[in-house]
């Protein structure tokens, strides 16, 4: 069954139930920040020039977020690239259309802004979330490296 949504930017009071839905075990094993750090944390996000953290809204409830970076770049002639990341539905609403929607919207979102892909990464053990993507016709391409920048981290 399809739910309808409609995607907005984000406010600062979003952000408690943005952390709700990143309190899943499945989205950094249930660990968020505290409101008065994704308070901070969201006003520098505002300021940089195309980064922007979305919800979707069904019947005025967060169902659901992502955030949209949007890059520009001097390789290939200039154009834009968009990076999706912090994908999350809330459970009661998986499977009913509401990330196939976000990604729409994300999609559509960085094509009006000239990017020229979309680009994102999910844990390699996240099976059902590859099969979503691959599903709205993201292909696996390349390799994706990380390394910590901290100590002991």
């Amino acid at each position: 069954m399809d739910t309808s949504v409609s995607c907005r930017e984000a406010t600062k009071g979003d952000l408690p139930q943005v952390l709700g839905l990143y309190s899943q075990p499945d989205f950094d094993s249930g660990e968020v920040l505290q409101l008065s750090e994704a308070e901070d944390l969201f006003k520098r996000i505002n300021s940089y020039p195309d980064y922007t953290i979305y919800v979707a809204v069904f019947e005025d409830q967060i169902v659901g977020t992502f955030a949209l970076l949007v890059m520009d770049n001097l390789g290939h002639k200039g154009a834009r690239s968009a990076i999706i990341e912090d994908v999350a539905v809330a459970p009661s609403f998986q499977r009913r259309g509401v990330g196939k929607q976000m990604m729409a919207y994300a999609l559509q979102s960085a094509g009006k802004k000239g990017c020229y892909k979309a680009m994102l990464s999910s844990n390699v053990s996240r099976e059902k979330a590859h099969e979503f993507y691959e599903s709205l016709g993201f292909a696996r391409h390349g390799y994706s490296y990380r390394t910590s920048t901290q100590q002991g981290a």
